[in-house]
C-alpha cells in the first residue's frame, strides 16, 4: 500500500495518483534497473494534466453526455443525485438522464451523487446495479472520490464528461 501523503489515503502499490485525492504518490525508491523498466516517459506516457477540482463562481457543471451534441448544463448544489425516473414512487432524482437512454444503459434509479465539500467536488456511488466509474476506474459504493474538471464518469454504460462553468 502507498499512503498518500497530502490526504493519508491508502493506495494500492502502483498507483501513482492518490484515489481520493488526486494529488501524485510518492512511492519507495526503486533501484535504478525497476526504474529504467517503470519511468512512464521512457515508455512514451505523459502523466495526466489533472483539471482542478474547485468550483468556479457560476457554480455549474457541464454534463456532456457521449453521443449527444448539447450537454446538460447543471447548477450545483450541495448535493446532485443522478439517476432515472422511478415509475413506483413517482420520484425524479435531481439530475433526471432519463432522455439518453438510461435505463437500456444501466442506469440505476438513484444511482450516483455529486457532492460539494469546502467548495470541492466529489462523487459517490450510491450502490447501484452496474456501478459508476470515474476515468475508467470503479467506484467503491458509498465512498466519494474527488471530481475534477474533465473527469469522465460512466454510470451503467452511461458516459459522460464533466466540466466546470
Amino acid at each position: 500500500m502507498v499512503r498518500c501523503t497530502l490526504c493519508g489515503f491508502e493506495n494500492p502499490d502502483g498507483e501513482v495518483v492518490c484515489g481520493n485525492c488526486g494529488s501524485r504518490l510518492i512511492s519507495p525508491e526503486p533501484d535504478a534497473a525497476e526504474t529504467r523498466r517503470l519511468d512512464p516517459a521512457a515508455l512514451g506516457f505523459q502523466m495526466p494534466n489533472w483539471g482542478t477540482a474547485r468550483l468556479g463562481r457560476e457554480r455549474q457543471l457541464l454534463l456532456h453526455i457521449r453521443g449527444h451534441a448539447q450537454p446538460l448544463v447543471i447548477s450545483v448544489t450541495d448535493q446532485l443525485i443522478l439517476g432515472r425516473f422511478d415509475v413506483e414512487t413517482q420520484q425524479s432524482p435531481d439530475v433526471g438522464l432519463d432522455d439518453y437512454d438510461a435505463q437500456d444503459l444501466g442506469v440505476s434509479r438513484r444511482h450516483a451523487a455529486i457532492l460539494v465539500e469546502d467548495n470541492a467536488l466529489k462523487v459517490m456511488d450510491l450502490g447501484s446495479a452496474n456501478a459508476t466509474y470515474m476515468n475508467g476506474q470503479k467506484l467503491i459504493a458509498h465512498q466519494a472520490r474527488i471530481l475534477r474538471d474533465g473527469d469522465e464518469l460512466r454510470l451503467g454504460r452511461l458516459v459522460l464528461r464533466v466540466n466546470f462553468a
